[in-house]
């Protein structure tokens, strides 16, 4: 079968992974046994990306980020260069925890800024976006625009990843997509 992914000559890809067409794999990035890998991702330097991870279409990990098992990323997630996931919540080196990876999904469209620790069992709504260097360590709704350690959401963005500014009625509009969202009972969603 021909490979329809494209990966440097440093990458290294286990045997048992899914890769998907268009996918590009960069210097030194190991992909283990049991991932899954969607079509047209990019997958930067020195990323690691363990079994049973999973990324969906067009999924763009910068460089020096690991995945851990535990860890599905829908579509079009961005994932900022030297962020981390964890798997465990309370890890010792003595006591082995194989069997008690806590899960972590990651909505459509959601970044995630570079230095961000994202704590295990915590999900990121879709499209919300996670400043540089924040610490989540609770759940994160879609379209929320979080900051800090430990993070704390400070407003909304749009698909675009523009912050939104709601009027009296509760409406924003996005300035790049001209698109308009409502603010409802602390729920953002699209409206056109």
């Amino acid at each position: 079968m021909e490979k329809t992914y494209i990966a440097h000559k440093t990458a290294v890809i286990d045997e048992g992974c899914s890769i998907g067409d268009g996918t590009r794999i960069w210097h030194f990035t190991h992909i283990m046994p049991g991932a899954v890998i969607g079509k047209n991702c990019n997958l930067g330097q020195n990323v690691v990306v363990s079994p049973e991870v999973v990324l969906g279409d067009n999924v763009k990990v910068q460089n020096n980020v690991s995945i851990y098992t535990g860890v599905t990323c829908e579509e079009d997630v961005f994932l900022g260069p030297s962020m981390v996931f964890t798997n465990i919540s309370n890890p010792r080196s003595a006591i082995v925890r194989r069997d008690k990876y806590e899960k972590t999904v990651v909505g459509k469209g959601a970044s995630i800024g570079a230095n961000a620790t994202i704590i295990c069992g915590n999900n990121i709504g879709s499209y919300a976006f996670i400043g540089a260097g924040a610490v989540v360590t609770k759940e994160v709704r879609p379209y929320a625009l979080v900051v800090g350690n430990p993070s704390r959401q400070i407003g909304w963005m749009s698909e675009y990843g523009h912050r939104l500014d709601f009027d009296n009625e509760g409406i924003a509009v996005c300035p790049e997509s001209q698109e308009k969202y409502m603010l409802k009972d602390h729920t953002v969603k699209k409206i056109s």
